[in-house]
């Protein structure tokens, strides 16, 4: 299995996050999850080698989120996993432009073969390991982080929350989603932690630099922009 191969999974059963999390880190993989319709199909958008969609889920569907995703363009390989085995279901899913169709309950091993065989049919393009939003770039593999020619140095969490936003440039990305992605699932949904990181991140990013990278979305959350 390539290395620095993104994935998302999009499931709101904790249970099933977990396992599948796990196996597919263990080899090596990338996951980003997400936990209802809204998020999913907002994370869905971005840059994946293959998206994990649960048939079921709060607000609206796998069905809608694969039937909007295709609408708008993007063709990322979509693996259906549900509960339900009848063959219109699995048709229906198909149709709705989904790649392949797993039943739960499922083996790790044999979704493992299949989205090995959806990136080997797709054309993903590897996580990249630099980013850069006007004169602010970061390098995953040398941890360097430089603004102008202002070296920066951030802390492990710093680091990640800052590679999060710059993976999504001009983007609104909610404190949810910030939340889940950087701190992981488990973490208290009520916390200011990720305001009060962004305000390190603002200190270290944009203080004494006249133009802003890091803005504020009313009602929404963060994002970075240049």
């Amino acid at each position: 299995m390539r290395s620095n191969v993104r994935l998302l999974l999009i499931e709101d059963d904790e249970r099933i996050i977990q396992f599948v999390k796990r196996g597919l880190e263990a080899e090596g993989l990338l996951v980003d999850t997400a936990t209802t319709g809204p998020e999913g199909l907002e994370m869905g958008r971005g840059s994946y080698g293959v998206i994990i969609l649960d048939f079921l889920l709060p607000i609206f569907t796998g069905k809608d989120i694969c039937q909007t995703l295709r609408q708008e363009g993007i063709q990322t390989p979509i693996l259906m996993l549900t509960a339900r085995d009848t063959l219109q279901d699995k048709v229906e899913g198909l149709r709705m432009g989904a790649d392949d169709y797993l039943t739960k309950p499922f083996a790790f091993e044999e979704l493992l073969a299949r989205i090995q065989a959806l990136l080997r049919r797709g054309t993903y393009q590897e996580t990249p390991t630099t980013f850069q939003v006007s004169d602010l770039c970061l390098n995953k593999e040398t941890r360097e982080v430089t603004r102008g020619q202002r070296s920066i140095s951030l802390t492990a969490k710093e680091f990640a929350l800052l590679e999060y936003l710059m993976s999504h440039p001009n983007r609104p990305l909610s404190r949810t989603m910030i939340l889940e992605q950087v701190w992981g699932q488990h973490y208290d949904p009520l916390t200011n932690v990720v305001d009060v990181y962004i305000r390190y991140l603002r200190n270290k990013v944009d203080k004494g630099f006249p133009h802003k990278l890091i803005q504020t979305v009313r009602d929404v959350g963060y994002k970075i922009s240049d």
